[in-house]
């Protein structure tokens, strides 16, 4: 066995038990992936779908690390922005 274990360096961390999927929690974390593999960060950046939060009454949720920034009733939009400041490190408004 010679592959080595790889820590990222930056962690998002999506919801995906069953109200927050429900909500959208899925498809914020397909859309996260996305724009790891187009910004070349794989390997850097991992998204990580957790069962549940224990959080239910604000689905969909998701965290970014090592920020410890938490996002609730997060649209793909939000999850997209937050990406860009929290990943990315960029300015509102601007495209990576």
């Amino acid at each position: 066995m010679s592959k080595n274990f790889q820590t990222p360096d930056k962690v998002i961390y999506v919801c995906t038990g069953s109200k927050c999927k429900k909500k959208g929690g899925k498809e914020n974390g397909k859309a996260l992936r996305e724009m790891i593999k187009e910004m070349g960060l794989k390997g850097r950046v991992e998204v990580v779908k957790t069962e549940c939060t224990d959080r239910c009454d604000f689905a969909p949720v998701m965290c970014f690390q090592p920020d410890n920034y938490w996002m609730h009733h997060v649209t793909e939009a939000q999850a997209r922005e937050a990406f860009k400041e929290h990943i990315l490190n960029k300015p509102d408004n601007l495209e990576p």
